[in-house]
């Protein structure tokens, strides 16, 4: 006996898109409506479990009620060459009015009371141009929200304070502008006073340098010196014997 004709209606109804790039989850929505007047069972499966996590993968929907299932793609190194051969698959069957056990409806249910669906994965990898435009429209966003959140957190700040607490702020910033300078002026008194330092200390160790022709003409002047009073002296005692 054939099969029942699906009473669900999916969107989309036969083909699942995911749109790269792979690097991160990404997450399809397979929408499930029941038209009947009856409450429906619904299990989605398919060919690649590992490659693939559905939220929910099974359950009831009530009658003339709808769900949607996202159905989330892990991450994997993307190949363009490479046909996707995923499959994936909508099981359903009527509810009995009695039912207090899903599993044990599925489990008794005959093949011809079940229905089923099948849909293909295809995967859509952007060209660089338009990848490049997503990110700087990303990072646009991104920098707009920041500036946002910044201005909105800065009004909110300025509305939570009173003048007395603007007026206190202001003059702190003085103080610490004051004090600022203050630190600067000695750090450029320290500073001209390590350039004295330093032409001193450089000043005493040039000394050494010219202090031997110094030597020499102090030791000349000094004989010099002795030369001639010893000279004076003996002429004196000689003027002094003639005298006598």
């Amino acid at each position: 006996m054939a099969r029942q004709e699906q009473v669900l209606l999916l969107e989309p109804q036969q083909e699942l898109r995911f749109r790269g790039p792979f690097t991160d989850v990404v997450t399809a929505t397979l929408k499930l409506a029941n038209p009947t007047d009856r409450n429906v069972c619904f299990k989605v499966k398919t060919t690649a479990p590992r490659r693939y996590c559905v939220r929910p993968n099974s359950g009831v929907i009530d009658a003339g009620t709808s769900i949607n299932v996202s159905v989330m793609l892990q991450p994997f190194d993307y190949d363009p060459n490479e046909k996707s051969k995923h499959k994936f698959m909508v099981q359903s069957l009527l509810a009995p009015p009695d039912m207090t056990d899903t599993e044990g409806v599925w489990k008794d249910a005959k093949p011809e009371d079940l229905m089923d669906s099948k849909l293909k994965c295809v995967f859509d990898m952007p060209a660089e141009n338009e990848k490049t435009h997503e990110m700087e429209s990303n990072k646009i966003s991104t920098s707009l929200s920041k500036s946002e959140s910044s201005t909105l957190s800065m009004k909110s700040m300025a509305s939570s304070l009173d003048d007395g607490e603007v007026k206190k702020i202001m003059e702190e910033c003085k103080r610490l502008q004051m004090e600022v300078q203050r630190l600067r002026e000695e750090n450029k008194q320290i500073r001209q006073e390590d350039d004295g330092l330093r032409m001193r200390k450089s000043t005493v160790m040039s000394a050494p340098h010219s202090s031997p022709a110094m030597r020499v003409k102090e030791e000349g002047l000094s004989t010099r010196v002795i030369a001639l009073i010893v000279l004076f002296f003996v002429v004196g005692v000689i003027v002094g014997k003639l005298a006598l």
